[in-house]
């Protein structure tokens, strides 16, 4: 393995384990909200599946592209379903 494929697998993996951490320990009342900012988040990671997108010349390459552009959609799609039901508590 060469030391930046090791560099990067070792922050993903640290990266995940504070991810967990963080989010295990939010109470259900912040849940939502916390939810709801997570969009502007996964925006950030949509456009840059966008950039990456431009230099890959891999079939790996596309297929990892091809994943984390449709989780990083679907999270986005998914913020906003959750945030218009937010929304609609304090509508009477």
């Amino acid at each position: 393995m060469t030391p930046v494929l090791l560099a990067d697998i070792t922050v993903f993996v640290l990266s995940v384990l504070v991810g967990f951490e963080v989010i295990s320990k939010v109470p259900a009342t912040l849940h939502t909200p916390l939810m709801s900012g997570a969009n502007a988040i996964h925006g950030v990671v949509v456009i840059g599946v966008m950039i990456v997108a431009a230099s890959l010349d891999t079939t790996i390459g596309y297929l990892l592209l091809f994943v984390a552009a449709a989780f990083a959609a679907a999270n986005v799609v998914g913020g906003y379903v959750v945030t218009d039901r937010m929304l609609e508590m304090f509508r009477r």
